[in-house]
């Protein structure tokens, strides 16, 4: 990872932000690093490509039960507002493994696009 992708990264870890109020909390995400913000939508059984990328890292946080994830050699199923950083190049996965759609919203840290997929294995045929 680039110096500047590695300042990217520290600068969106340390810019989120927890808000404590009488009727809860909130997390804020610093949004000008982010290249995009999505939540991510898995149906029962199906799985994302196993897939890196040269030009982003992310950060998802989970918002469903009933994900497997895969961030390099760590395979894992995670809990709830669990959050996680998938730095620049590292293989990474979701997999449904429940009986129910699960979600994920992901931000990306870095300039990219939908191109930026370098898939290694997938269940759907594409490269």
């Amino acid at each position: 990872m680039t110096s500047d992708k590695m300042k990217d990264v520290k600068h969106f870890k340390k810019n989120i932000k927890e808000d404590i109020r009488p009727w809860g909390k909130f997390r804020s995400f610093p949004h000008k690093p982010a290249g995009s913000i999505k939540i991510i939508t898995l149906n029962p059984g199906q799985a994302l490509s196993l897939q890196y990328h040269h030009h982003r890292s992310e950060f998802w946080v989970v918002l469903d039960r009933g994900l497997e994830v895969t961030v390099g050699d760590r395979v894992w199923q995670p809990e709830e507002n669990e959050e996680i950083l998938i730095p620049q190049k590292t293989p990474h996965r979701i997999r449904c493994l429940s009986q129910n759609q699960a979600r994920v919203m992901e931000i990306w840290i870095g300039d990219s696009d939908e191109s930026d997929i370098v898939r290694l294995q997938d269940d759907y045929g594409r490269e």
